[in-house]
């Protein structure tokens, strides 16, 4: 039996065991995919036991996505680009990092039928997933990218990586027709943000990359000001479609009874 494990910390709010594990039941796959949370010193652990058989294939999440980087034989192009990883597996020998968080972002936008192109976008945070969200971004042509983060060392790095982006102080809100929500701020039920979204005006797209909870102090600011509000559901769906795969050459089908099934237990 194949095994595969999505590691983080925290990790309880993941929903990639229960989605993983109904996408391997439906397509008879004898495998089983489970949830660590992990620490810094887990990681080159967890690459040795991909080297040797003991795993067949990882998902990297918080805060894990560039930490993970020197433990790996190969990085796959995405991934390379922004150094940001959030799947592994062995390929051909390699303990190799791939990126499907840009996927994932991109077709959950394009499902949304928003055009990126000559907007101007805010992000709030500077971690793992915030430069496959600027190299998504980027590829949909938009006009301008803010980046806010509390610490702007963080941003600063991501600035160095990516041209035309621009650092704004946190709580700083310019002119802007999409924000995104790319913290950690919103996992756990009393997180608040401290920043008045109401200012921005209305018709704006609010993107959460959260996904659970699916309510947060972020989309209930979104949900305002007839605004349009996104939680990062869609973007999970795609990027762990692609995942799976990667490492079964096999895409699994997303449909409702899918995201009813995944909502259930998980207000």
């Amino acid at each position: 039996m194949k095994k595969y494990l999505v590691v983080g910390n925290p990790i309880e709010h993941s929903l990639s065991p229960k989605l993983q594990n109904y996408w391997l039941n439906l397509n008879n796959i004898d495998a089983i995919y489970g949830k660590l949370l992990a620490y810094d010193d887990d990681l080159k652990e967890l690459c040795n036991s991909i080297k040797n058989g003991q795993l067949d294939g990882l998902n990297i999440t918080v805060p894990f996505k560039k930490k993970i980087i020197p433990y790996l034989d190969v990085l796959n192009g995405h991934a390379l680009r922004t150094q940001s990883v959030n799947t592994v597996c062995l390929n051909n020998g390699n303990v190799t990092g791939y990126n499907t968080d840009i996927d994932g972002f991109e077709l959950s936008i394009k499902k949304l039928d928003y055009d990126v192109s000559n907007k101007k976008v805010v992000i709030l945070g500077a971690g793992g997933v915030v430069p496959s969200i600027i190299y998504a971004l980027k590829k949909m042509n938009a006009q301008q990218i803010y980046l806010s983060n509390r610490t702007k060392e963080k941003a600063q790095i991501l600035k160095n990586l990516f041209e035309g982006i621009e650092i704004i102080d946190w709580g700083e809100l310019p002119d802007f027709d999409m924000v995104i929500n790319a913290t950690s701020l919103g996992l756990k039920e009393n997180d608040k943000f401290g920043i008045d979204f109401s200012i921005s005006g209305n018709n704006k797209l609010f993107f959460d990359v959260i996904y659970n909870p699916f309510n947060t102090d972020f989309s209930e600011a979104g949900n305002k000001s007839e605004n349009i509000l996104e939680n990062g559901l869609n973007m999970f769906l795609f990027q762990a479609q692609k995942a799976f795969s990667i490492w079964h050459n096999i895409e699994p089908e997303i449909n409702q009874d899918l995201i009813k099934f995944l909502k259930s237990n998980n207000q």
